[in-house]
């Protein structure tokens, strides 16, 4: 069995002036949850709108399965792509059979039950969509997904205007699903979110792709330390002048400084000596993928 489930050469896209991707190579492998970091404009819906047939690239291939590009790749597919779209005065239930009558499936009704009861969703089946809350909406948009049983999962921003609760709930859905062996492709920008989900990640940027790996490795980066002085201003321009340090951001009263893989405290603290500033606060910052994400694409 081949565990490649898509292979990515030098996908570009290109609108008249405008590159929205460019050169992009990736590999994901079955079991995957693989997630696309970027800002906004930075190619990830790009990338899945070509990966999924909606848009068509300027050069570049893909293959899924080791199959190429060929349309019945997409029956192997389950997607999310835009905001829920299903008919407002019909219930789950019957917005679910014309999705299966579209898949042109034969067990649609077994299907229906187990991928409702799947969403928990399953009490609110005889419901009018229009009644649905948001959180309701996208959890029976994964259920439409799901619904024939697909080998892989494509969602983009699946928790977008969802409040905390709805955002919990459609993160413990997809790890639930990604530990039942499904390969999972996630765009998102809310990064806490995808730490807690995905086991790779690649960060765009203006449609190039600055870092690709598991998240243990684009995490191992740099140490980083949160460190303070009376005059803030003074310490800014100090950390500066020293070429192992870098400045990350302002945090409230303190500054995040990067300081290599082998600057220890003790070192941090007498290279800042050494530059006339003296520090009343230093501790080791816990970096999360949100930090990572920053210093990348601000590098």
């Amino acid at each position: 069995m081949n565990d490649v489930i898509l292979e990515i050469k030098g996908l570009h896209k290109k609108y008249k002036d405008i590159t929205a991707l460019e050169s992009l190579d990736l590999k994901v492998e079955r079991g995957q949850v693989f997630g696309l970091l970027g800002p906004n404009g930075s190619g990830k819906t790009t990338t899945l709108a070509i990966l999924l047939g909606a848009l068509n690239a300027t050069k570049g291939t893909f293959s899924w399965f080791g199959n190429g590009e060929k349309d019945e790749n997409r029956l192997r597919i389950g997607a999310l792509l835009e905001t829920p779209n299903f008919y407002p005065y019909l219930n789950a239930i019957d917005n679910l059979q014309v999705v299966g009558k579209i898949k042109q499936m034969t067990n649609i009704d077994e299907r229906i039950e187990i991928v409702l009861k799947r969403v928990n969703l399953w009490e609110r089946r005889t419901s009018k969509f229009r009644t649905f809350s948001l959180g309701m909406k996208q959890r029976l948009a994964i259920a439409s997904a799901m619904l024939s049983d697909p080998e892989v999962l494509v969602l983009d921003e699946p928790t977008n205007g969802l409040d905390p609760q709805g955002i919990a709930e459609i993160r413990n859905l997809v790890i639930s699903i990604a530990a039942e062996g499904k390969t999972i492709l996630i765009a998102s920008h809310i990064l806490d979110e995808v730490e807690k989900i995905c086991t790779h990640v690649a960060i765009l940027r203006k449609g190039q792709l600055l870092q690709a790996g598991t998240l243990d490795e684009i995490m191992t980066q740099d140490r980083m330390y949160l460190i303070k002085s009376v005059d803030l201003k003074a310490l800014e321009s100090a950390i500066g002048s020293i070429a192992q340090l870098k400045l990350i951001r302002s945090v409230e009263s303190e500054l995040l400084v990067s300081a290599g893989d082998t600057l220890n405290p003790a070192d941090l603290n007498r290279l800042i000596a050494e530059k006339g500033i003296y520090l009343s606060g230093l501790r080791e910052h816990r970096k999360n993928l949100e930090t990572t994400f920053l210093e990348i694409i601000e590098s």
